[in-house]
């Protein structure tokens, strides 16, 4: 080993005289390290502008006053030019550092300073000498990976070593990770430890074995790129991530007619598991067609293991390989706000202070020059100047600038309510309430309407005309896992990027949106599903707002804990929680309240940080149609929120049964809950929330306020036809009250207005379907023939068109009737005396069911109703009131009414897994 000679005094190492020789960002940041160690830089050489376009090391160089040279070339024919060579000594360097320098420089340079030139290279030498040895240490699978500091000679990287540092290789590593992770920073702190040690005078010189010692062809000459398909799976995953993320491995497809287009790879990973469905692509060098499926590009290897390319570059255009078959561009366009135009103007200025030209709607980033560390400056200039993340990855995808500046808006929208988004789509305009509200009837995946598998439809017919509204497309199973991988690929993509804050602004803005189509949303639930206008409006839609900005606010207070245990001593143990989002979540939810269930289970699973499949109920999908175009308006990424429009045999089952799907949010009948859990547990043990049949028992003590007792006892059962799930099934009247509480009730019925539910008289409207209504003609007919009394309705309103249903009322009703037993999920008053002297027995007969999903009781005895909550067994108590449902307060059933929660802080946990985590120290 031969050191250098200590020319510096007893006193510690002296400052250096130095002279910086190279380009790049990694350049200035050692500039500016060396400054910082008080050494004087006098002179900074770099390469010649490009354009108006000055090297950032040039830039950085003037910041600090330091002159600089840009020279072409440093000599010619192999000679040193003498002007080049004088320029170099008037600066009185006496040492050289080179921590990126891609030009030739004269021995007459690298000898002309005192201490010598010392030189960065992204490898370990003796391995890998040459311009490109980032990517060869890459293509070749080499497992361990840095760089060394070597005394320049007059060799290709063949002087003297100065320093060395190591790194492991990962599987996952590219060109950029890899750069990132460790050879620039880690570089750029080396290149200041190998001054410090010149100057220290303990800088070794190592010299060079010739073992193992590689000469690499450079990578920056295009028939150098070619890909060599014929190989092995690694090999060809080894080349791809060699030139990722810049220039691109180059391979050749064919296309229709022959011909081969050149384009570029992107993205490899190791493919394991099945192979999906997909398109063939033939391409040079394969002997075995391509498969372009939704995974991504799938090349098969000679070994027969298979590579999975992410991204494609075809000309200037970056797309995703799964939409190789399917280039057309996105769906949304913007509409501009005036801060946002503003945001416009200031993005050209950044990219024309990085490009160095005049910025147009189609300047291409690439096509400008930019390399990998220009792209690392404009994203991080995007965050400061906007504070808007994005991945290096969404220049890529989207290079020119028009493409860019979209994306920047789409995801600042995440964090703001300005800015407009259109929406396309295929659907029909519904002229009704003085209104015209253009509705979608295609299905909603991965943030586009699109038409079902073969076209296929169902008809939505309107309950109050019996007339066909319009024809909704009818998800497949195959349609289903479209979905449901959209759903996959957004919350392991481009929501994992979303924080929680980012959530509530995004849950909030959407709220804001339903706020302000409320009274289309209303007319769409009253036509669709026979709702009420006036109750669709306060009800239906307006707790669904409430319940987004009820859940917006709890995004970013979902919290583990801290966990005191044993440790075994004399070691620590540190144990904490964290609360985490399971994945993809399917909802399946009924036609009762179709937007308001919708809301209560999906805005708790997206709150949590789930993605969402979601089919609504047959009937009536047309509001969640509706509100998927508003989820795109709000800026919710592609993938997030996926509606599904179809049959519960098909789409719901398809959901229930998909492998990805982590979680089932469903509400409907015990008898398809208990399908449901069957599928979950069969399919992949998902977790699952049932919220399910219901026949509530409301209970009428003597002692009540009567005339309150007959208006909300009427509500209990009369709201929105009968169709709710709390609904009072039995209501058990004390004999001393009974006769005068129906007496009561019936003379209220004769005032109760039926008919169009668009009109704002009307208090009942349409039953929501054909099928229902038939239902309700058998279960009153089932009531009389077991004995017990009708007094009002029992059958269809006579005279009209239209699915409408009397308001009806059975008394003297036992409780082992079937009208006792069983739901009917219409307006259908049961009413049974009982006597007054022993509650508890009263509340036995009330828990006499299997049902448990609510209850109430009016009295004006605190004891009775004290008692009444303590034993009865349901999940919702009603104390002198009833319907009365809060989106903070809990809701959902007992026994087979279900299990799980919405609504409140509870429901929040239906859509998280809790991991626990330990570290001994």
């Amino acid at each position: 080993m031969d050191y250098l000679l200590n020319k510096f005094t007893s006193t510690g190492p002296k400052k250096l005289k130095i002279a910086v020789i190279g380009q790049s960002n990694f350049a200035a940041d050692v500039l500016e390290l060396l400054l910082s160690d008080g050494h004087e830089v006098v002179g900074v050489f770099t390469i010649p502008d490009k354009g108006s376009r000055e090297d950032i090391l040039a830039v950085t160089a003037k910041n600090y006053e330091i002159p600089v040279f840009k020279f072409p070339v440093w000599r010619k024919k192999g000679v040193a030019i003498p002007d080049v060579l004088e320029k170099y000594k008037s600066v009185g360097a006496n040492l050289n550092v080179l921590p990126f320098c891609s030009q030739f420089i004269p021995m007459e340079v690298i000898d002309g300073a005192a201490h010598g030139s010392i030189c960065y290279h992204p490898s370990i030498l003796p391995r890998h000498r040459g311009a490109s040895a980032i990517s060869w240490t890459l293509i070749e699978g080499d497992q361990i990976g840095g760089f060394s500091i070597f005394w320049a000679d007059d060799g290709l990287d063949t002087g003297p070593i100065l320093l060395q540092k190591e790194v492991s290789v990962e599987d996952s590593d590219t060109l950029d990770t890899i750069y990132k992770r460790f050879l620039y920073p880690e570089g750029v702190s080396s290149m200041g430890e190998a001054v410090r040690m010149v100057a220290a005078g303990t800088a070794p010189k190592i010299k060079q074995t010739e073992d193992g010692a590689t000469y690499d062809a450079p990578m920056f000459k295009e028939e150098n790129q070619i890909i060599n398909l014929n190989q092995t799976a690694k090999g060809i995953f080894n080349f791809v991530r060699g030139l990722d993320s810049v220039p691109g491995a180059i391979a050749y497809a064919i296309n229709e007619d022959k011909e081969e287009v050149m384009i570029r790879l992107f993205g490899a990973q190791l493919f394991n598991g099945p192979v999906p469905e997909g398109q063939p692509l033939q391409m040079k060098g394969l002997k075995k067609p391509a498969l372009v499926t939704e995974a991504g590009l799938l090349i098969t290897g000679t070994d027969g293991k298979i590579v999975n390319i992410q991204r494609v570059k075809k000309g200037s255009k970056m797309i995703s390989s799964s939409k190789w078959f399917d280039q057309s561009s996105g769906q949304v366009t913007l509409e501009l706000t005036d801060a946002e135009k503003t945001i416009e103007t200031s993005l050209k200025a950044i990219w024309e202070s990085i490009l160095k030209v005049d910025i147009t709607d189609d300047t291409d980033f690439f096509a400008c020059g930019a390399g990998s560390m220009d792209v690392v400056r404009l994203i991080e200039e995007v965050k400061d100047a906007y504070d808007v993340t994005l991945e290096n990855e969404t220049l890529f995808m989207a290079p020119t600038f028009q493409e860019f500046f979209t994306q920047v808006i789409l995801v600042s929208r995440q964090g703001s309510s300005s800015g407009q988004i259109n929406v396309e789509f295929e659907g029909f305009v519904l002229k009704a309430n003085k209104r015209e509200i253009p509705i979608p009837t295609q299905l909603f995946v991965n943030g586009k309407f699109i038409d079902a598998e073969n076209g296929r439809t169902l008809d939505i017919i309107n309950p109050a005309t019996e007339e066909v509204l319009c024809k909704v497309a009818l998800a497949s199973k195959n349609d289903v896992d479209k979905a449901v991988k959209a759903a996959y690929d957004a919350f392991k993509g481009s929501w994992a990027q979303v924080s929680a804050r980012q959530r509530g602004h995004l849950m909030f803005k959407l709220a804001d949106l339903m706020e302000q189509h409320k009274e289309e949303l209303a007319t769409i639930e009253a036509v669709d599903s026979g709702a009420v206008y006036t109750l669709a409006l306060k009800t239906h839609v307006g707790m669904s707002i409430d319940v987004w900005r009820y859940f917006a606010g709890w995004t970013d207070k979902i919290e583990g804990s801290t966990i005191p245990v044993n440790p075994a001593r004399p070691n620590n143990v540190l144990t904490f929680t964290k609360r985490e989002p399971i994945g993809v979540v399917g909802l399946i939810t009924p036609w009762n309240y179709p937007l308001m269930m919708l809301s209560w289970k999906m805005a708790a699973c997206i709150a949590a940080g789930n993605t969402v499949v979601i089919k609504p109920a047959q009937v009536c999908p047309l509001t969640a149609l509706k509100f998927a175009e508003l989820a795109v308006k709000a800026g919710f990424p592609a993938g997030v929120i996926n509606v599904t429009a179809g049959t519960g045999s098909i789409t719901g089952q398809a959901i229930a049964d998909h492998a990805l799907v982590r979680k089932l949010g469903f509400t409907g009948s015990t008898p398809i809950g208990k399908k449901i859990m069957a599928s979950c547990a069969e399919s992949n043990i998902k977790k699952c929330s049932l919220e399910l049949g219901g026949k509530s028992p409301l209970v009428i003590f003597s002692d009540c306020d009567l005339e309150k007792a007959v208006r909300l006892g009427m509500s209990a059962v009369f709201f929105n036809k009968g169709e709710n799930c709390i609904a009072a099934g039995r209501i058990f009247v004390e004999d001393k009250i009974h006769d005068e509480f129906v007496r009561r009730v019936l003379k209220d019925l004769k005032t109760m207005t039926i008919g169009d539910p668009l009109n704002r008289s009307t208090a009942h409207g349409p039953q929501n379907h054909k099928a229902h209504m038939d239902k309700l003609i058998e279960y009153c007919d089932i009531g009389v023939k077991e004995g017990a009394k009708l007094v009002a309705g029992g059958k269809r309103v006579p005279g009209i068109k239209g699915y409408f249903f009397q308001p009806t009322v059975f008394i003297e009703v036992e409780d082992h009737m079937y009208i006792a037993q069983e739901e009917s999920f219409g307006p259908v008053m049961v009413v049974s005396k009982f006597s007054g002297s022993n509650p508890e027995d009263i509340i036995k007969r009330a828990n006499n069911t299997e049902f448990g999903l609510a209850s109430g009781i009016f009295t004006k005895d605190i004891s009775k109703a004290l008692l009444f909550a303590e034993q009865i067994e349901a999940g919702t108590v009603f104390v002198n009131t009833y319907n009365k449902t809060d989106v903070a307060a809990p809701f959902g059933g007992f026994k087979q009414s279900g299990f799980g929660k919405d609504l409140g802080k509870e429901a929040l946990n239906e859509y998280l897994k809790t991991k626990c985590v330990t570290i001994e120290f």
